[in-house]
């Protein structure tokens, strides 16, 4: 690379806001050659019967405003074949979407996952690499470099952009989370309001939670009215689905 460790290192620090750091890590992936970058992080260890979590934190360079809207509200995540390999192995890989091209998502390019493809086919983005990080927290994340156009990546001579890319990667990840615990899962719940979230999960109704912590119904419909507006969820099961994904409960 011709950046050395500290200066990549000191280019995230340097960048006071996570967005900023997205840029800077971008900034360093087109360097190697990358047209696109896509990072995902979800602060909780992947489920155990292997479903893909959605992320907390979804930032992409290049592929389009709405691929966020996508992958995470439409959960085009969930049937991501780069996905299903990065929840799998801590290796970095290379991918192709091209089925002419034995790559380790060949198995998996099956008509279920058109919507992915098709998104992807617009922006001409056919092959990557994708660097997976399994936390020892068990926190999960994605940093991926794509490029545009057929056949610009393959196999032979990479070895060397996948090892770059996993230095940048893992640094860039380590930065980033800094800013996610502070500016993004600290929602600000209350000790009251985690509560009476976390008995909704466990099925329990407005009713029942007042039973259960002694207090009124309208007042347990408060906390979690509370924690709904806080979390920005549309209801209350969005608001529990959210709180347990960022580990609030």
């Amino acid at each position: 690379m011709n950046s050395d460790l500290e200066t990549i290192r000191r280019s995230f620090d340097a960048s006071a806001g996570l967005e900023d750091r997205v840029d800077a890590a971008f900034r360093h992936m087109r360097g190697l050659g990358f047209d696109g970058m896509i990072y995902d992080y979800t602060p909780r260890a992947a489920r155990a019967d292997k479903r893909i979590p959605i992320p907390s934190v979804f930032a992409q360079r290049n592929l389009g405003d709405e691929m966020w809207t996508r992958w995470s509200g439409d959960e085009y995540i969930r049937m991501d074949p780069v996905q299903m390999v990065a929840l799998s192995t801590s290796a970095p890989f290379l991918w192709s979407y091209d089925p002419e091209i034995d790559s380790v998502i060949r198995p998996l390019l099956t008509p279920d996952i058109a919507p992915v493809v098709a998104y992807l086919a617009e922006r001409q983005v056919y092959s990557g690499v994708t660097v997976p990080i399994h936390l020892p927290s068990g926190d999960f994340a994605t940093v991926t470099g794509v490029t545009i156009g057929r056949g610009r990546l393959r196999r032979s001579g990479a070895s060397r952009v996948v090892a770059d890319l996993g230095l940048i990667a893992h640094l860039f990840n380590q930065s980033a989370i800094e800013l996610i615990g502070d500016d993004t899962l600290a929602i600000g719940l209350t000790a009251r309001e985690q509560e009476c979230l976390g008995l909704a999960a466990e099925g329990n109704s407005a009713k029942e939670i007042a039973r259960i912590i002694d207090r009124s119904i309208p007042t347990v419909i408060m906390h979690l009215n509370a924690a709904v507006r806080k979390l920005g969820a549309r209801n209350r099961t969005h608001a529990v689905c959210l709180a347990s994904r960022r580990r609030l409960i």
